[in-house]
């Protein structure tokens, strides 16, 4: 890495003094570019011979860089020394030759000369930061970091100004991976630059290694804390850091604390809500809603926190296996909030909620049927939002034996936004009626219609249905298993899991020949996936990766599998191992791209 740096920055050096070249000096140019590629190439005696030459003119003081580390690498100490002294006799105010000087006596093994030239050349700083900055860069050209360091942190006490450089001590310390220096100059700067907050818990989320350096980092926030209770950067802060640990209950208690403390209006709190519902952690959500419900109906956050209370609620109960009288509850809650606030644009959510509840759950879609249909006669309602209320009736007037008018709704959603997203979930849906209905031909159809669909998602499950729909109709027997696997989806549809799967085995049983394995072994590793069975769902998605390397869903399944070790069985290297092979096996997949981005994160490229 630090050769990397190293040439990158003698080529720029090189680049930047382009201009100094004189007119008619076209054979430099093709020295200066066989001499770089020698040097790239380790062929640093070949490489010193044309450099000798080329500094040897006038106005070519841009090549210093590379000739003299050239001569460092063939440890030519004593030419070195006379072209650098040279160089400083000429330009006594470019402290570049000085620190080069300094580089030189390092090479040589004399540390205290070294020390001695480098902390007499920062000593003479004058109260500019620009010529603080130069220094400062020209020991990061030489690898010196940490006279860099302390020339930044010299130009502070001239400058008296403790946040100054800030942004590029951090990029050395982030270089370095120097991490107690990194906590220190992040807890430093935040509370004057806060919008850097997201960037420091990004760095320090990749640079950690284990517990130990969040808890010192913690150690660090308390002691700020200590300073400036009020400082609300620092509970922030510190409530991330509690999160990377899975300690929502302790960072819930510190932001309670925080909003009693500063007798604020909890809008800390209830934005921190957010980062504990995307993590999983729906008790510490739900402690921190109804506390908020506490601060009485004046408060601003009382109606989003009740909004928020039950949506999360709705997370938690309708997971794996859910309990019919948790549901019920639930749904009348919902009731109550709409009859505090009325039915309107503003509460279409708690319909919309209440409906699912009622026609997946409860057994009840006829009600969930009546609750949409007036939903759509509401005042105000935007075309999107009546677009997918009505996608969403569809769905309900399946689950009522109204596939007709299913069909119908879907077909005048489609055609009232054609090309756009909401149409084309129309149609796909459509397409998915008619698979469940066993009428596919007429599903094909709208399938190859929408896999130019500008929505990538839709596009690809259009093409996988198309091509499952095609592979499987070729004789009688294939249709019939088709059927029976449609029939299998109508039941997750139904949200019927079990009998969904019982219907998945048997079709292997009824049809022994059937060429539908890969595609059983996917629906079932969805339904393992909704129900909360990780490692049921893991076993599937590896059997369709090692067995089916040409199907259909094999790309599909690696990223799952990825998805899966990362976000919900906490094994990184798993992860990384199925990221990758979705990259390198599968470079067409509409799945790469993100893999290629997470894959790259969990290497730690951002850093």
């Amino acid at each position: 890495m630090k050769s990397i740096i190293l040439s990158f920055l003698l080529l720029i050096s090189i680049a930047s003094n382009a201009q100094n070249f004189r007119p008619g000096r076209q054979i430099a140019n093709d020295d200066a570019s066989l001499a770089i590629q020698y040097y790239q190439d380790g062929e640093y005696e070949k490489a010193a011979v044309l450099l000798e030459k080329i500094f040897a003119s006038p106005n070519n003081e841009g090549y210093f860089d590379i000739y003299f580390n050239v001569l460092l690498k063939l440890k030519k100490y004593d030419l070195a020394e006379k072209t650098v002294k040279k160089q400083i006799k000429q330009s006594a105010d470019n402290e570049m030759y000085t620190v080069a000087l300094g580089k030189l006596q390092q090479e040589k093994g004399d540390a205290s000369a070294a020390n001695k030239i480098f902390s007499e050349v920062i000593s003479k700083l004058p109260k500019d930061e620009f010529r603080i900055r130069m220094l400062a860069n020209n020991f990061y050209r030489f690898e010196n970091y940490d006279y860099a360091i302390q020339t930044f942190k010299h130009g502070r006490k001239i400058l008296n100004d403790e946040k100054a450089f800030a942004f590029e001590l951090l990029n050395i310390y982030r270089f370095k991976k120097d991490k107690p220096m990194l906590m220190q100059e992040y807890l430093d700067i935040l509370p004057t630059a806060p919008q850097m907050l997201p960037q420091a818990e990004a760095v320090l989320s990749m640079i950690f290694e284990d517990k130990a350096d969040y808890q010192t980092f913690q150690t660090g926030i308390l002691k700020k804390i200590q300073k400036a209770p009020d400082e609300e950067i620092y509970i922030q802060l510190l409530t991330w850091n509690y999160i990377q640990q899975q300690e929502y209950d302790m960072a819930l208690r510190q932001l309670i604390a925080y909003d009693k403390r500063t007798k604020a209006d909890g809008t800390t709190l209830f934005n921190a809500v957010y980062t504990f519902v995307d993590n999983g952690a729906y008790e510490a959500a739900i402690k921190a809603y109804e506390y908020l419900i506490t601060k009485g109906k004046e408060n601003q956050y009382y109606l989003p926190a009740k909004i928020e209370l039950l949506n999360t609620k709705y997370n938690i109960q309708t997971k794996g296996k859910f309990k019919v009288a948790d549901l019920d509850i639930l749904a009348k809650d919902y009731q109550v909030l709409l009859d505090e606030n009325g039915k309107n644009k503003n509460t279409l959510f708690a319909i919309k909620k209440w409906s699912i509840l009622q026609a997946y759950y409860l057994n009840q879609p006829k009600k969930a049927e009546l609750a949409l249909e007036e939903a759509l006669k509401l005042p105000g309602l935007s075309p999107q939002e009546s677009g997918q209320l009505k996608l969403d009736l569809g769905d309900i007037y399946i689950l009522t034996k109204q596939p007709w008018e299913a069909f119908l709704v879907y077909e005048q959603v489609s055609k009232q936004f054609e090309g756009q997203p909401i149409g084309n979930e129309a149609r796909f849906r459509s397409a998915k009626l008619s698979f469940y209905q066993g009428n596919f031909e007429y599903s094909m159809g709208q399938c190859m219609v929408l896999k130019a669909a500008t929505s990538q998602l839709i596009a690809n499950d259009a093409l996988n249905l198309s091509l499952l729909i095609s592979d499987n109709i070729q004789t009688p027997g294939d249709s019939s298993a088709l059927k029976m696997y449609a029939d299998a989806e109508m039941l997750v549809f139904r949200n019927l899991p079990e009998q969904s799967i019982k219907k998945l085995d048997s079709i292997s049983i009824a049809f022994p020949q059937n060429t539908l394995a890969d595609a059983i072994l996917m629906s079932k590793a969805k339904i393992f996936i909704k129900a909360e069975q990780y490692e049921n769902a893991v076993a599937m998605l590896k059997k369709v990766d090692e067995n089916y390397k040409d199907g259909i869903w094999t790309d599909d399944a690696l990223f799952t599998l990825a998805d899966l070790y990362e976000k919900k069985l906490n094994d990184l290297v798993q992860a990384k191992i199925y990221f990758q092979k979705l990259i390198t096996d599968y470079s067409g997949s509409m799945f790469t791209a993100e893999a290629r981005k997470r894959f790259r994160n969990l290497r730690g490229d951002g850093v």
